[in-house]
Parts: C-alpha cells; structure tokens; sequence
C-alpha cells in the first residue's frame, strides 16, 4: 500500500491533507483561546475603601458589587458576644479566628473577623482582648459561610455564618448579610489576609464545541487521504491474477 502512497498523486494529495489539517487546527485553536477568554466586562474597583452603608444594607443579600470590596465602617463592638472559629485555613497556616459583634451608630449589626492565633497558639484564646467603642473598621466585606461545615456535636465552630451568629447574639438588631475581615487585628491577635477578588470571567462552551469540531475536520482530512490510497491498492489487488498479489 505505501508503494502507492508514493506516487507523485498521492503525495501532492497528502501535502493538500496536510494543508487543510493545518487550517482546521488553526481555527480550532483560535476557537479554544476564545472559549476562555474573559466576559467583556468594565472590571470592579475593589481596592478603595469606600462606606459600607454605600454598597451594603441590613436585611439584604450580599450584591456583587459588595463582594469582596474593601469598605470601611463605625462601629461600637459589643461586650460578651466574642466568639472564636477554629480550625481555619489561612495562608500562614491553621488557626482559630476571632469573630466580634459590631454595632453601627445605626443600630445595624456587623459581624467582624477581627484577628487570628495559629493553632500552636490555640492556648492564648482568652476573654478580654480590647473592646474598643466608636472605631472606624476598614476591610473586606465577604458574603456569609454555611454553618453546615461546622462540628456542632464536638463544640466546635469552623465557619462563620451569619444565621447562626445572629441566634448566638443577644440583641443582634439588622444585621448585615456578609462579614468584615479587619485589616488591622487588636493588640495579641494577628491580621487575616485577604485577596482581591478574581476577575469575572466565564468558559464560552459553544466555542469550545466549535473548537472540537475543528480537530475532527483536522484528523478527517489525513483520515480521509489514508481512506483513498487503501482503496486505489485495494482495486489494484482485486484486479490482479491471484498469484501476482502482494
């Protein structure tokens, strides 16, 4: 059969297979670099602090221009109603955070992650880290964790939800429906990190189907150049005397 395929026809029709083979895969790859490209989108500013009361209300589902925005609030934080979340993952390591009760000269209540201890200083988790009234808070303002992530039966709390929180506070007033992390920890705790959320972005899976079907066309085309050399050695076989065959 190769001696076939060797034939000066067959080789300028394996070049033109080549040729096309090389075209589709082109256009396959321009499809799959599309399938991924970023929504054309005005990307968020969420860097610069802004009010809390500006982009977030009490009572209310956390928006996305909310999410993950860096905003700044007055707040007294309330007495008593610390609580600590264990187990948490932070980029230095394991820890326990500390979560507070934030009120605002609105009566609006805020829960804050206002530092954090590694889990080799778990023993340091005493009352009495300052309380202070009046503050002006700047951090992330991220939605609300599920409290089902948490270990109810062994007294354990590893996500902070603000519908359990609000059943764990006195008089917890409206309450916002996300959580501050403080950029700045009280004195024996340290700050938690936070990143910049990613920018919006979503996989187009119509040109991603576009860019598979670019490769089939590209595999068809050599397929189909194998396909027409057999079948030409094939007529040649049949129509040769039996003992002449290869």
């Amino acid at each position: 059969m190769w001696a076939v395929a060797k034939r000066p026809k067959w080789i300028g029709a394996l070049v033109l297979a080549l040729t096309i083979a090389a075209v589709f895969a082109g256009l396959g790859q321009w499809q799959w670099e599309r399938s991924f490209a970023n929504v054309d989108v005005p990307t968020r500013e969420t860097e610069t602090p802004v009010e809390l009361g500006s982009v977030a209300s009490p009572q209310s589902v956390i928006s996305t221009d909310a999410s993950g925005r860096m905003v700044s609030v007055e707040c007294d934080v309330v007495g008593g109603d610390d609580l600590w979340i264990t187990d948490r993952l932070h980029p230095d390591g394991r820890g326990d955070w500390l979560i507070r009760h934030c009120q605002t000269p609105e009566g609006h209540s805020l829960a804050v992650a206002a530092g954090w201890l590694p889990a080799s200083e778990a023993t340091q988790r005493v009352e009495g880290f300052s309380a202070p009234t009046g503050q002006d808070l700047v951090g992330r303002y991220v939605p609300t964790e599920s409290p089902q992530s948490s270990d109810f039966e062994a007294g354990e709390r590893s996500a902070i939800s603000v519908a359990e929180l609000i059943n764990l506070w006195e008089q917890p007033g409206p309450v916002y429906g996300g959580y501050l992390v403080s950029s700045v920890a009280p004195e024996g705790l340290r700050a938690i990190s936070t990143a910049p959320p990613p920018p919006d972005g979503e996989l187009n899976w119509l040109n991603l189907f576009y860019a598979a079907e670019w490769a089939i066309f590209a595999l068809f085309a050599i397929y189909l150049w194998y396909r027409l050399v057999r079948d030409e050695w094939e007529s040649e076989q049949a129509s040769q005397p039996e003992g002449a065959k290869a």
